[in-house]
């Protein structure tokens, strides 16, 4: 039988949390972002939990094929645009849109021979100093674009960098509208901490929003507010199954570097999981896991294949019992993704990003 560890994905969470996303969204369009291969959940198994949405946002030229070959023919939106001149034929073909973050990009726009105008959205640096034209800068660049043959429709867009934090988005939010006031064009603005923190302030000026890790059932803003907090359902659990057992006597250690000492006679349990599928090896002794359903914790370093359990709190769990290292157990009981990486030093994204090939994946 092969190794017993599986990455699976709930289309009806998916389903739950677009809907409730764009409850929060009031009339606002929704993209669904699905770059990074569906943050790591795979773009082909999210696609029928997400297809109610208005448009897909991601990076990849292929991603955007994968979906023109599952058969969707609405928008799809490149977020960081297109990288060299001759992207823009396969924007042309397959009929993308792409956002205009620098003057190099609108140059090759210039330059490229279309009978068809394309839809772009032009990027405002408001503050996060990553992509985009700077305050000062985004009028001449809308100007240059506006008078451009090959440009159809210009829509407008900025991305906050603290939505999630103490400072929001009310700086950022303000130099947007003082320089886009009195311009023609859809806007873009909210990702999922703005579109579930602060949706009413910006619902009067925002035709479409982008969330992302709310559709992956993960709270943007961890430990401030939890999933459950704001109504979402993981969707992707990674489990794996009790592989061996051992009884530990008071002093005995566990795996390499002895970092874990039984105070008392104690069981634990060997999991078919370990740092080369994905699971965080700098996760230690305490980290949350559920074996059977029930919480326990992680004892000891994380090694390549395996990690090991406290097995205490589950005196009936053995060999070939379920782990869940994330995620929903058979029972239904709930391990959050967010927990697992708050103890691993790290945000959900790099978890569901991190899983590895050799995990197989299933859907539900």
């Amino acid at each position: 039988m092969p190794r017993p560890i599986l990455a699976t994905v709930h289309a009806d969470a998916l389903r739950h949390n677009l809907h409730r996303l764009r409850a929060a969204a009031g009339d606002a369009r929704i993209w669904a972002i699905v770059k990074a291969n569906a943050y790591g959940h795979g773009i082909e198994r999210v696609f029928e939990g997400l297809r109610s949405a208005d448009g897909f946002a991601l990076l990849d030229l292929s991603e955007a094929q994968r979906l023109r070959a599952l058969d969707w023919r609405g928008p799809i939106l490149l977020l960081e645009g297109v990288f060299e001149a001759r992207d823009l034929e396969l924007c042309s073909r397959l009929g993308l849109w792409h956002v205009i973050h620098c003057n190099e990009q609108i140059d090759m726009l210039a330059a490229h021979k279309t009978q068809l105008p394309q839809r772009v959205f032009l990027k405002m640096n408001s503050g996060m100093n990553r992509l985009g034209f700077k305050p000062e800068r985004f009028r001449a660049a809308w100007t240059r674009l506006n008078a451009l043959p090959q440009v159809d429709e210009i829509s407008l867009m900025t991305h906050f960098s603290d939505a999630d934090g103490l400072a929001g988005i009310a700086a950022q939010f303000k130099v947007f509208q003082a320089v886009t006031h009195d311009l023609p064009g859809e806007r873009s603005l909210s990702n999922s901490a703005a579109l579930l923190r602060h949706g009413e302030a910006l619902a009067a000026s925002s035709d479409w929003v982008r969330p992302g890790i709310g559709v992956y059932g993960s709270a943007a803003d961890y430990p401030l507010h939890s999933a459950a907090d704001w109504g979402l359902l993981p969707t992707l659990s990674l489990s794996a199954k009790l592989i061996g057992v051992q009884q530990l006597e008071a002093g005995d250690s566990v795996g390499y570097g002895s970092t874990f000492r039984a105070e008392r006679a104690m069981r634990i349990g060997v999991v078919a999981c370990g740092y080369a599928d994905g699971y965080p090896r700098h996760c230690g002794t305490g980290a949350p896991v559920l074996v059977a359903g029930v919480r326990t914790q992680l004892v000891g370093r994380v090694s390549m294949d395996m990690l090991t359990v406290d097995l205490s709190p589950v005196p009936e769990a053995g060999m070939g019992s379920e782990v869940t290292l994330w995620g929903m157990a058979a029972d239904g009981a709930v391990l959050p993704i967010d927990e697992l990486a708050q103890a691993a030093g790290t945000i959900s994204y790099e978890l569901m990003c991190a899983v590895a090939a050799r995990v197989p994946f299933a859907s539900t």
